[in-house]
């Protein structure tokens, strides 16, 4: 749920974005490369509503650095 090449940033809270930002937002992290949701394979769907669940659960928050322009969804554990 977290990608190491993206600063810890400044959170942005997920209830702030339209429903549209967010689905593209969780959309666009788990379509990327390297992105490991362990031995069973979960269609685009099911990811994004893990990461979803994640956020709404506070298990997870979406960190956004202005520097570098990047964003990722950090755990919070």
């Amino acid at each position: 749920m977290t990608d190491d090449e993206a600063p810890d940033g400044v959170e942005i809270p997920w209830q702030k974005l339209t429903p549209e930002a967010l689905q593209g937002l969780l959309e666009e992290l788990v379509t990327r490369d390297g992105t490991d949701y362990g031995e069973v394979e979960l269609s685009m769907e099911d990811k994004v509503a893990r990461l979803r669940k994640a956020l709404e659960e506070k298990r997870a928050v979406i960190a956004f650095s202005p520097e570098t322009e990047t964003w990722a969804v950090r755990s919070t554990d």
